[in-house]
């Protein structure tokens, strides 16, 4: 994978200010984030609903957040093995392609993977391949388009299997 691809960049931490009004964005409050290039870096913007009017053209993705309570308690992912094992149940199951994607991207993020590679199957589909260092596997996920509708179904999925609350 080269320094020009998508996946390689780093994502900056939430401003808390909507880019739009420059308006402090308030804990509960509903946002949108989306990042762009500017030149050889990559860019996050955080925008208030209310100001949010889809992402712009150039856009490399974006995505929609709550603003966290600092008075809440922090969320815990769960151990990395159970996360292995969810992730190793959706591989056969076609309903689950889109969250099986974004868990990936998941435990990219978390680490638990490492990206060694996008490449294009016989169908013309782009896949990434992943290795985890914790199993010694290596594992081919197909990308999979998340629509805006599904986005919000994927994250409550992988929030309800993975995250402690602490609720009893």
């Amino acid at each position: 994978m080269g320094p020009d691809t998508v996946l390689d960049f780093e994502v900056q931490k939430f401003t808390r200010v909507c880019a739009v009004t420059g308006r402090e964005l308030a804990p509960g409050e509903t946002f949108y984030s989306y990042l762009v290039r500017d030149g050889a870096e990559t860019i996050r913007k955080d925008v208030a609903s209310s100001d949010w009017n889809g992402p712009p053209d150039d856009c490399l993705g974006w995505w929609k957040s709550e603003v966290p309570d600092p008075k809440s308690r922090k969320l815990n992912w769960a151990p990395h093995d159970v996360m292995l094992h969810y992730f190793s149940e959706t591989e056969n199951d076609p309903t689950k392609a889109d969250v099986r994607f974004v868990l990936a991207l998941l435990m990219i993020r978390r680490r638990i993977f490492r990206l060694e590679d996008t490449e294009v199957d016989d169908s013309g589909n782009e896949v990434l391949r992943v290795f985890c260092a914790r199993n010694e596997s290596e594992y081919a996920v197909p990308v999979t388009a998340v629509t805006p509708e599904r986005a919000q179904e994927v994250q409550a999925i992988i929030s309800d299997l993975l995250v402690d609350t602490g609720k009893s």
